[in-house]
């Protein structure tokens, strides 16, 4: 799919990965872009920042009718939506059982299940629905969905059950989603990253980042933000790439603690 002037919605693209990609595909690839955010001043900054290829809509992802209300109100300003990426999530620290001994709060469990795994599937869903009816670019494909996963979903350290589990699920969801969508022309893919400098690890001590690095391979450093928003650029433009999951982590592997 050429990029150019395509619809992209962005879920937590208020920060983090999620603005970085915002503002690559809408300065560089010249997208036209949709943020999706709960925090309202952020995402209000981000779309002034970028200019006028970029929309921002207050959401919560875990809401059936404010992601309902959200993609309507991207087709009302841009007349479609081409490509979703997945990128909203809580880290949602939880063990099976606390410090105490006791059972972790199921509340806490689910709330990491229902951003991170049930908030995909919903904006998956109704961005696809409106994929669908887009005219089929080269005669094949309507529209791109990009989940983002984590090295979590294969190594995840103690500490990241709820987050661990939800990661894991989005692999799960890869295979039938592209199967049953590819019928309409939308292929799904995910992509799980390591460690990137964003700005929450860049307000990190020096030596908090050096440990980060002891679990780096090659090249031993952070990822660059620029470098996630191009591989999702990737998986737009290559249309034979399908139903696969791109761990982009510079061979690095969590550790147990």
């Amino acid at each position: 799919m050429i990029i150019q002037d395509k619809v992209i919605v962005i879920t937590g693209g208020a920060s983090g990965l999620g603005l970085a990609t915002a503002r690559y595909m809408a300065n560089e690839k010249g997208a036209r872009v949709a943020i999706f955010d709960m925090n309202a001043e952020a995402g209000h900054a981000a779309a002034a920042d970028i200019g006028e290829r970029a929309m921002f809509v207050e959401t919560d992802v875990s809401n059936d009718e404010s992601v309902r209300a959200a993609v309507e109100a991207v087709v009302a300003t841009f007349g479609t939506i081409h490509v979703c990426i997945n990128a909203a999530g809580l880290a949602g620290p939880s063990k099976v059982l606390g410090k105490d001994g006791k059972a972790t709060s199921l509340a806490r469990f689910a709330q990491t299940i229902a951003v991170n795994l049930t908030g995909v599937f919903n904006v998956m869903s109704k961005c696809a629905e409106q994929m669908a009816t887009n005219e089929p670019e080269a005669g094949e494909e309507r529209g791109v969905v990009i989940n983002i996963s984590s090295g979590a979903a294969f190594e995840g350290s103690i500490g990241q059950c709820a987050y661990a589990a939800s990661k894991a699920a989005l692999l799960g969801l890869n295979m039938p989603a592209a199967r049953e969508l590819g019928a309409v022309g939308v292929r799904v893919n995910a992509i799980a990253p390591g460690l990137f400098m964003t700005p929450m690890v860049n307000e990190l001590e020096e030596k908090v980042v050096a440990s980060l690095l002891t679990v780096v391979e090659a090249p031993k450093r952070l990822g660059d933000m620029r470098e996630f928003a191009h591989c999702c650029a990737f998986i737009i433009e290559n249309a034979y790439l399908n139903a696969e999951t791109i761990r982009l982590d510079a061979a690095s592997r969590l550790r147990a603690r």
